[in-house]
């Protein structure tokens, strides 16, 4: 293989028209200069100069390997520069992984605000509901992940970011028995019937089954939605009570009233994950940053 230090070398030669002088303007003596393309001619297995009077000049494999010189230096001068906008959030691109109620609420303002300040930055957006996006990030196929994920469970180099907590409610019929509450405890709807509102697979529903084991009880859900807007409905219809977390409750049902819970209450942490390895790079970062600044106005 040929040494690119010594096609440089060769070229300065080449365009200078002398090893001399090419020896001043590389800071090599010229005996090093000569040094260096006899190696390079040993490499390429052929005469790269020849002597012409009292000087020398390129055979036609020399101005060959100059012509690729040049095209070579172009070139890493060009990933240098792609390099550098790259590394200073110029350039580049960014994978996100988000669930429905993030999207909604947390990642419009943050990405607007990252194609304003990043507007090089291409973004690989893909909702995925019911599914959880975490292992997205920790498989390095998303740079980027808004998870709902308990804080104490975090996997080898992956970092959390708290966005914020996300409480659940009581969402129950107008006229229900505990409507006149202002708080509600969660065992007093152990013997009301469910309109469940997560998917099986997905991360949420673990927390609304170990909240009502904490009161003591399961839920008797007699009515399947996996979806907020139209469990609503269905407890509008006095078909049974639910549990909806805040952000799921933004287009709230004229049909239904929603309580805080006590004793415990549900929370949904929801966390930006990101690996360790990409701490730093500054588009990520900024998106971080934005995600974290839609939250407070969430909150």
């Amino acid at each position: 293989m040929l040494d690119l230090r010594r096609l440089q070398v060769l070229r300065a030669v080449v365009t200078s028209g002398s090893v001399t002088a090419a020896a001043t303007n590389l800071g090599y003596t010229p005996s090093a200069i000569s040094q260096q393309i006899a190696a390079l001619e040993k490499e390429a297995g052929v005469a790269l100069m020849e002597r012409v009077g009292r000087g020398v000049q390129p055979t036609a494999a020399g101005l060959l390997l100059t012509e690729h010189a040049a095209i070579i230096s172009k070139q890493v001068s060009e990933a240098e520069t792609a390099l550098a906008d790259l590394r200073a959030g110029r350039t580049g691109r960014l994978a996100i992984r988000y669930f429905a109620t993030a999207g909604a609420a947390l990642v419009p303002p943050a990405l607007a605000r990252l194609r304003r300040d990043h507007p090089g930055v291409q973004v690989d957006l893909k909702l995925f509901d019911p599914e959880d996006p975490l292992p997205e990030v920790v498989q390095g196929r998303a740079d980027l992940a808004i998870v709902v994920h308990p804080r104490q469970i975090i996997p080898p180099g992956i970092q959390f970011t708290h966005l914020l907590d996300d409480p659940y409610r009581a969402v129950l019929p107008r006229g229900h028995r505990l409507a006149s509450k202002r708080v509600i405890d969660l065992a007093d709807l152990a013997d009301e019937p469910w309109v469940g509102n997560e998917w099986p697979s997905g991360p949420c529903l673990q927390i609304i089954y170990d909240a009502c084991g904490a009161a003591g009880f399961t839920p008797n859900v007699v009515v399947e939605s996996e979806d907020y807007t139209n469990a609503q409905g269905f407890v509008a219809a006095g078909l049974g009570v639910s549990l909806i977390p805040v952000m799921g409750l933004v287009n709230q049902h004229p049909g239904v009233v929603v309580r805080r819970i006590r004793h415990p209450e549900p929370i949904r942490v929801i966390n930006v994950a990101v690996r360790e390895t990409s701490i730093g790079q500054p588009a990520l970062m900024s998106l971080i940053e934005a995600l974290r600044d839609a939250a407070a106005g969430a909150r």
